[in-house]
């Protein structure tokens, strides 16, 4: 049979094992055994004079070493000595606190310094009041100001009015916004009575910076009022409180403690001759020296005058500046003598004298802090005060005394002991009272 497979030939034999072989056909391969059905390959022969390759073997890597733990670093004898205190009071963390402890078990001074600490600590009671001394800022501000010594000397005739100013300061310091309109009454003596001015706390600070402002303008500073300002106390303050806010605030402290500032910076550089430079008050002049110690005793009358509205507690000054600002008002107690007996209100002279002779006295004692003892001419200005020529005696507290001379309280309230010519203590208690001004 002819057909495809022959390539048209159509001849074909028969092999030995019986089956049919397509002559020219391409042999088809059976399939291929499994890999685990063949034998294992014979070990070939090494071939003569080559030598047999030695197995090589993977180098050993030796075993990491396992981590060990970072080491606590031990806190020094210093820090540990200073954790003391911390450690009395519980205060210490729970590592601090165990470190504490173990250093105790080896170090003898520090086991009995916390001993000691925590003695201490027992004494601590809970139950009592933790609230501060209202009066340590003061003392804490008193001493520093007696104590620190500044780079730019001030002159020691300045130094009240330096400390009364920062004392002030501080005490505005601490009141709040709406207590610079508290109300303040400012008193002073006119003639026979006591006479007062409704203000605030705003209001007494524009007062004290209008009269520093004189003293500013003597020393060649910058007026406050400007240069045409009234040259009388009472009359300035009035000026300014027409002009400025009817309710003066906080912002009127920035300006007063510039000039305070600025006065004490400009004497301090001044030199000694400018504290007889004399400053007008438009009826009366008083050297610098005094006029200062005068700033510094209304500094201190206002700011207790601010204290009382706002509740503050507020202490007179030291005894050294108090003892200043009594002999101040004893040296001008003659001169407002003669002026009230040129108004007619006084008795008459009854010795007069020559000027540096000695003449009738009176025996002014001031106990207490700041006290002494002066003795003020009766007859004249210029005459001479002494022990042998004193006809009465008064006696009074030192801030009693400041007090009558701020006009706070009337003569008939100041005097506690008289003694002598009635008339005398009269006049002169009343002289005092009328120190005082706006």
């Amino acid at each position: 049979m002819n057909g495809p497979l022959d390539g048209g030939r159509g001849s074909g034999r028969s092999g030995d094992d019986g089956r049919d072989e397509v002559r020219g056909g391409p042999r088809i391969p059976g399939p291929r055994p499994a890999a685990d059905d063949l034998e294992p390959p014979a070990r070939l022969l090494p071939l003569r004079g080559v030598p047999e390759p030695v197995p090589q073997t993977a180098p050993e890597v030796p075993p990491a070493p396992e981590p060990r733990p970072a080491a606590v670093e031990r806190p020094s004898h210093n820090v540990l000595k200073s954790l003391l205190g911390a450690w009395a009071l519980s205060a210490c963390s729970a590592e601090e606190t165990a470190a504490v402890e173990e250093h105790l078990g080896e170090c003898a001074p520090c086991a009995e310094e916390a001993l000691r600490l925590r003695d201490a600590v027992a004494l601590l009671h809970t139950d009592r009041d933790l609230d501060l001394d209202p009066l340590l800022r003061f003392r804490v501000l008193e001493n520093c100001l007696g104590r620190r010594p500044a780079r730019i000397p001030v002159p020691a005739w300045a130094t009240p009015y330096d400390a009364e100013a920062a004392r002030l300061d501080a005490l505005l310091r601490d009141i709040g916004e709406s207590e610079w309109h508290a109300p303040v009454r400012l008193k002073w003596f006119e003639g026979e009575r006591q006479v007062s001015r409704r203000t605030t706390v705003g209001g007494v600070i524009g007062h004290l910076m209008t009269v520093d402002g004189l003293v500013a303008g003597a020393l060649g500073l910058d007026d406050p009022l400007g240069a045409h300002a009234p040259k009388v106390p009472g009359d300035r303050t009035e000026a300014y409180w027409r002009t400025a806010d009817l309710h003066p605030t906080h912002t009127v402290r920035e300006p007063w403690r510039d000039q305070s500032h600025s006065l004490i910076r400009t004497v301090s550089f001044a030199g000694r001759g400018v504290a007889e430079l004399s400053v007008s008050y438009g009826d009366f002049t008083l050297p610098l020296r005094d006029s200062l110690l005068d700033r510094a005793f209304e500094c201190w009358i206002h700011a207790g005058d601010i204290a009382d509205a706002v509740d503050y507690p507020y202490e007179p000054p030291s005894g050294s500046h108090l003892h200043r600002m009594i002999d101040l008002a004893a040296r001008l107690l003659p001169a407002a003598l003669a002026d009230r007996r040129r108004a007619g209100l006084a008795g008459p002279a009854r010795h007069l004298v020559a000027a540096g002779a000695p003449g009738r006295s009176l025996h002014l004692e001031v106990e207490g802090s700041g006290g002494g003892n002066w003795y003020v001419a009766l007859d004249s200005p210029a005459a001479v005060a002494s022990a042998d020529q004193a006809v009465a005696q008064v006696a009074l507290d030192g801030v009693e005394f400041c007090r009558l001379v701020a006009g706070h309280v009337s003569p008939q309230e100041a005097a506690v002991g008289q003694d002598g010519d009635r008339e005398a203590i009269q006049d002169v208690l009343f002289a005092a009272a009328s120190l005082s001004r706006l």
